[in-house]
């Protein structure tokens, strides 16, 4: 399954990633320590086991050969001799003389490689391979968070036009990680020097954020952890965990970069807490707690970078401002648990929320009232999909076009015009139960769709002729597969 897609700015990237040197001995002996590479006692029982039953197999072999050497009129001797004729055991040993596969002349002698038939081919495998390593300035690339068979990784897809203008989407490199993804969340934040990084923070089942340099290939660790476990013996029980200093204590379930601040990242948890990191320092400078249940989402203003939307299990959604943390903020309340939420990039005052049970609805912050008493209406409410609205997207391009996702399979386009939503265009992108839908900054049009089945489905909007038709003004060109 895709848990979560993010799409990184073009020519952000670096042209050829580097290649990760191999870990010391010191990173050796850490990932040792953590444990990540014991194997448990049954383990080694259940090999000790296979290695029974593979001795009594080959005993097995040699009694079945036996009774057929019988049956055949051919005595246990007479296998034996055969096989000392055939001399297995100097099988691989080189014979003086011709060669199996020389033409009796000895091994021909090339004056040049280029010269080689054999080796012609080579150089044309090297600058493929090559050619498909190198990511384009006009390349768009998309990182999805996937878990299959228990591997859990991020995959980096590259969405390039060919020459004859079709899309070819294909999967650069990907990175392996040691916890199930849920969420993940693009920045720049130069972490290593420099003017801009190209990094992928990812929150998963485990109390850490992983931020993992997407310029580089074969990393076997992130370059940086936010939060996470400090201390746990093997056979420790869960209690006597130890966590570090201002860590979440349960799995991160949503991220946000904070585009302004571009050291800033928010995260919201299941252990009821939404943080707000500085990945400059790595430490945790807010922590706060103003939900009752696990917080699924956060997203940070486009226009007022400084206030943070959540939304939690508790059905509410709480506006902050990280300038007055302590302050209890803002609070409406909703019919469902929270499943995604947005602010409008169009407009500072307007956001909408995702709800489990089909719902989406809107709001406008110029009604917000700190009163804990006051009830805040939505400024409309749509029962957009017959299951979960997993997750939504609002289109950076076209004002009041929304993209919602849901477990009913279905991804849906809604007109927001006038607080009255509208559907434009329905479509089974035939990726299974949907998970997280993003559109691109570059290609507005272009919506990249993740589910349960794993495939990376990448859908070009303006192709829908009702889209087109409403929206073509926007546009620009755009790719789809």
């Amino acid at each position: 399954m895709i848990a979560a897609i993010s799409w990184v700015p073009k020519g952000v990237a670096q042209s050829v990633p580097s290649v990760a040197e191999p870990p010391s001995k010191e990173e050796i002996e850490e990932i040792i320590e953590t444990g990540a590479l014991d194997t448990e006692e049954a383990d080694y029982e259940e090999d000790d086991g296979d290695m029974d039953v593979d001795a009594a197999k080959q005993a097995d072999e040699v009694a079945h050969a036996s009774a057929a050497a019988e049956v055949l009129g051919k005595t246990s001797n007479d296998i034996t001799n055969a096989l000392r004729e055939l001399d297995m055991e100097h099988y691989d040993d080189e014979d003086d003389g011709i060669e199996l596969f020389s033409k009796g002349l000895g091994d021909t002698y090339y004056l040049s490689n280029d010269m080689d038939p054999y080796l012609k081919d080579n150089d044309d495998i090297d600058s493929e391979e090559e050619e498909d390593m190198t990511i384009k300035a006009e390349d768009a690339v998309i990182v999805c968070a996937r878990n299959e068979d228990d591997v859990s990784q991020l995959e980096v897809y590259i969405l390039e036009e060919t020459e004859d203008g079709a899309p070819n989407l294909y999967v650069h490199h990907d990175i392996i990680l040691s916890a199930f993804p849920l969420c993940t969340a693009w920045l720049d934040c130069p972490i290593k020097g420099g003017e801009r990084g190209n990094f992928i923070a990812v929150g998963s089942m485990e109390p850490s954020i992983e931020i993992w340099d997407l310029d580089i290939i074969d990393e076997v660790q992130p370059c940086m952890v936010l939060g996470g476990v400090a201390e746990k013996g093997k056979k420790e029980k869960k209690k006597s965990i130890k966590y570090k200093e201002d860590s979440h204590t349960d799995s991160i379930l949503g991220l946000a970069w904070n585009k302004e601040f571009r050291n800033i990242i928010a995260s919201a948890s299941a252990d009821k807490l939404v943080k707000i990191w500085d990945v400059a320092t790595g430490n945790c400078n807010i922590t706060m707690e103003h939900h009752t249940d696990k917080v699924q989402a956060v997203a940070w203003n486009h226009h007022v970078p400084k206030v943070l939307l959540s939304g939690s299990f508790d059905h509410s959604v709480v506006m902050k401002d990280g300038r007055n943390p302590s302050h209890s903020g803002y609070r409406w309340s909703v019919a469902a648990d929270v499943e995604s939420l947005a602010w409008d990039p169009h407009t500072e005052y307007s956001f909408v929320v995702s709800l489990e049970n089909g719902m989406v609805q809107g709001f406008d912050i110029r009604a917000a009232s700190s009163d804990p008493s006051s009830e805040l209406k939505p400024s409309y409410t749509l029962h957009a999909h017959d299951k979960a609205v997993c997750t939504i997207s609002y289109n950076p391009s076209a004002p009041n076009l929304l993209a919602t996702g849901s477990t009913d399979k279905m991804v849906k386009l809604w007109d927001l015009s006038n607080n009255q939503p509208s559907c434009v265009a329905t479509r089974n992108p035939k990726a299974g139960a949907v998970f997280s839908i993003s559109f691109s900054e570059d290609s507005p049009f272009v919506l990249a769709i993740g589910g349960s089945k794993g495939t990376l489905e990448v859908w070009d909007t303006l192709s829908d002729a009702a889209v087109a038709q409403r929206y073509s003004s926007y546009g620009g060109k755009s790719k789809s597969k």
